[in-house]
């Protein structure tokens, strides 16, 4: 099949960027003809105040990329759809990440349409996590059009499916970092840190004000890493961590984490800590594990999907200081961290993929099958 992937590749940076581009790259290998579409000037600074961009690239970067979308000229997203139509694409695979897409997209799509394509939604979230008044609007708009969607879990799916009457595919989403993939966990059991990480873009929905009190409740012997960028509210969470006496036991640089320093930030941790308040899927659960690092993870939505309680993690409701913090004090119990490190294994990266593949063929079939 010919297959047009629409998303941010290089010089992006982080899962967006390195999961578009891991795609396009595993549809390759098993005989699909594809082209990756990217942004010149993916969104207005002001919606992205973190790092946009890198030097070096996360994932080996695929041959046919084209970096000719721009959100600032609407004519781009019209030209590429009638360049999709003219080489006859069957589909063409719409990486969605925020509702503020839909107009690029539609636009995209129905000039695509013209040479046959059929257009696929990749729902990376059916809805954002922090909603604003415009934005079920703009995702009914889009899902409403389109003729296939996929999502990555059952959840999501729900979401979508009231939200189109496409078919609705389901897939779990793989890990998408090569360079940690290949790498071998850490051995194990390990000597005792006494140090935890928070891993990845700080945002209210991922919960580290509620990560913080559950801090303040266990040993003080125990500290934190914070590794990442902030998207806002730096301020309130200083102030967070000066109110609950944690200024010693708080790390936050307020970075963001390279590629290659990855392994060494897990490294540095007995357990990688997920006390997210909603999650559809998340990448950090995958890494831990990758590394050989136990997680502590709350049953959010997809999150805690790779994790067995008491045999590589651990795990708690969300939204609750008092049970965040039991697990943190359970995972320091004698005994229970040697043996989540010794039951801590790699994720099956390729057979994940392949699965996943799967997933999208059925979804371009199902699309093509509407068109028809």
């Amino acid at each position: 099949m010919k297959i047009a992937v629409v998303g941010p590749a290089h010089p992006y940076a982080g899962g967006s960027a390195q999961h578009t581009t891991s795609l396009a790259h595993e549809l390759a290998a098993v005989g699909h003809e594809v082209t990756l579409q990217s942004w010149s000037a993916l969104c207005p600074r002001l919606l992205f105040p973190g790092q946009l961009t890198v030097g070096q690239p996360e994932v080996e970067l695929f041959p046919d990329t084209e970096r000719s979308l721009a959100w600032n000229r609407p004519d781009s997203w019209r030209l590429t759809g009638h360049r999709l139509a003219a080489r006859r694409f069957d589909a063409v695979m719409l990486s969605v990440f925020t509702p503020i897409q839909a107009g690029p997209y539609l636009s995209l799509a129905r000039a695509a349409r013209t040479g046959g394509c059929a257009t696929i939604a990749l729902c990376h979230n059916v809805l954002p996590h922090e909603r604003g008044w415009a934005d079920e609007l703009l995702i009914r708009a889009l899902l409403s059009r389109m003729d296939a969607v996929l999502v990555h879990s059952k959840e999501q799916a729900s979401l979508a499916s009231a939200r189109t009457s496409a078919s609705v595919e389901i897939a779990a989403l793989p890990l998408h970092m090569p360079a940690v993939a290949g790498l071998s966990p850490l051995p194990a059991p390990r000597p005792r840190l006494n140090r935890l990480l928070f891993f990845g873009m700080v945002r209210p929905y991922k919960g580290l004000d509620i990560l913080l009190r559950a801090l303040a409740e266990t040993n003080p012997d125990v500290s934190l890493t914070v590794a990442g960028e902030i998207w806002r509210g730096r301020d309130a969470l200083l102030r967070l961590i000066s109110d609950l006496h944690l200024r010693g036991r708080v790390t936050m640089p307020d970075e963001y984490v390279p590629m290659e320093q990855i392994p060494a930030t897990f490294a540095a941790a007995d357990a990688a800590v997920l006390p997210y308040r909603s999650g559809t899927a998340s990448q950090n659960a995958l890494l831990a594990l990758q590394l050989g690092v136990p997680v502590i993870a709350t049953k959010a939505g997809a999150i805690a999907d790779p994790i067995i309680d008491g045999v590589n993690g651990l795990l708690c409701a969300p939204n609750d200081v008092a049970a965040l913090a039991g697990a943190i004090s359970e995972l320091y119990e004698p005994g229970t961290l040697e043996r989540l490190q010794l039951g801590t294994r790699p994720p099956q990266t390729r057979q994940a993929w392949r699965d996943y593949v799967a997933a999208v063929e059925s979804a371009v079939t199902s699309a093509a099958g509407r068109r028809s």
